[in-house]
């Protein structure tokens, strides 16, 4: 069965900056066909739940209180390359418009609720790196 990297919070882990999930029917209705790898670049980069919002700005992602977390961004985008390298994964569903999973779109760095067009820490390095990264919205394109 091939295997997909999946945001952990599409899959109902509560991981995200305020707690919570994301879990997404259509996402884990995949599981039938397909064998998920769940991550979360920000946990896996160190960073707790919940946490302070993050953006990126410029080549930086910081949190809204001015603290500078771009190592724990880069430091989870890294592991889930490593995770797509070890499971032969081609294909990631990541969480649209956060700032490391988000794709094509992502909040602007003004923490204001503009979306700006860029991709998030890990769909960038996926990306570069070869791996077919969409957002939750596109999975029928599988």
């Amino acid at each position: 069965m091939e295997s997909i990297l999946v945001s952990a919070c599409l899959l109902g882990t509560p991981c995200r900056y305020d707690g919570k999930s994301k879990a997404n029917p259509d996402v884990l209705a995949l599981s039938e066909s397909y064998n998920l790898i769940p991550v979360c670049p920000e946990v896996a980069g160190g960073l707790p739940t919940p946490r302070v919002p993050s953006e990126r700005i410029g080549d930086k992602v910081m949190m809204r209180d001015g603290r500078d977390v771009t190592d724990n961004y880069r430091c989870g985008a890294q592991e889930a390359l490593r995770l797509c390298r070890l499971h032969n994964i081609k294909i990631a569903i990541l969480k649209e418009r956060s700032p490391s999973c988000g794709k094509g779109e992502i909040y602007d760095g003004s923490f204001s609720g503009v979306l700006t067009a860029r991709d998030g820490v890990t769909a960038e390095l996926l990306t570069k790196e070869g791996i077919r990264v969409i957002g939750e919205s596109e999975i029928n394109i599988l």
